[in-house]
């Protein structure tokens, strides 16, 4: 599938923001299922300074910093993606059991292997407690393959939560998303992270969007997509394998990847500093549109 991807961010200030630093991590990444032309970026005002970078995670990082005054901020960045239906996993891969991989990451000393285990951690958002293995517990029974446990786990949560906008902040424990069964696609990723972190396996935190479908006979409405997050979970010897429990399913050519890493915290869309500014107002609108 072919789309270009359009994500707008605007700021408003109850006063000038005299300088400010930015990071925006809004420029998909290539990987071996996706393709990107190269993204046009549009910043008002003008940065004075600007520049592409690549993070620890090899995510593409695009920093500016503005030194004119100003009381609104616009971030408009437009990508043509080409997602491929090549990716290492669907659902009727084959794994090992997923004792075996725990006890892999435990003890091999394969570079990659050793790099893997940076996502068995805790991390800002995602603090190991034990009630989320005791959640996990019931999907994870003894010499049941990994896939298919997490598989298991991914439609536990789809079933069990209640997807709800208003429910949770960034702020928001996962320890209460946890006992209040609701969230949104953010709590249900960290949700399924902190589970397999607390059964000692390594699982990692993936932005991107997924294309919407309008209601039968309604016209599909421009900026009206959202970001979309899901996570996945490493795989000896094959790789990171994707899930999505907000809609319990695999992710293939309908997701788009921006960028990945431990957690939100990795891979925030838009961060910064500033001198200045008072008070302010977000709006942010994302198009997902299918090219033809």
């Amino acid at each position: 599938m072919k789309y270009t991807i359009t994500h707008r961010t605007l700021y408003h200030y109850s006063s000038g923001v005299a300088l400010c630093h930015n990071e925006a991590r809004l420029l998909p990444r290539q990987t071996l299922w996706q393709r990107c032309q190269p993204s046009r970026v549009a910043i008002k005002p003008r940065p004075a300074l600007s520049a592409e970078r690549e993070d620890f995670f090899g995510n593409r990082v695009l920093y500016f910093a503005i030194q004119d005054i100003h009381q609104r901020l616009e971030v408009k960045i437009v990508t043509d993606v080409e997602v491929l239906d090549t990716r290492p996993f669907n659902e009727t891969s084959s794994s090992p059991p997923w004792q075996q991989v725990r006890r892999t990451l435990r003890e091999d000393p394969d570079p990659e292997i050793i790099e893997a285990r940076l996502f068995e951690l805790d991390s800002r958002f995602v603090t190991l407690d034990p009630s989320f293995r005791e959640y996990a517990q019931p999907s994870f029974s003894p010499g049941r393959p990994l896939l298919e446990a997490v598989a298991d786990l991914n439609r536990r949560i789809f079933r069990e939560f209640t997807y709800d906008p208003h429910f949770t902040t960034v702020a928001t424990p996962l320890n209460e998303v946890l006992s209040q069964r609701r969230g949104v696609c953010q709590d249900f990723a960290h949700l399924a992270i902190a589970c397999l972190r607390g059964l000692g396996l390594a699982a990692r935190y993936v932005s991107g969007y997924l294309e919407t479908l309008p209601p039968p006979g309604r016209p599909r409405l421009i900026g009206a997509d959202a970001s979309h997050a899901w996570l996945a979970v490493y795989v000896p010897g094959a790789g990171w394998a994707e899930f999505d429990p907000t809609n319990d399913c695999m992710p293939q050519e309908r997701h788009v990847t921006l960028a990945w890493g431990r957690d939100y915290g990795d891979v925030a869309p838009l961060t910064g500093v500033m001198t200045g500014g008072g008070s302010h107002s977000l709006d942010v609108s994302v198009d997902v549109a299918p090219q033809p």
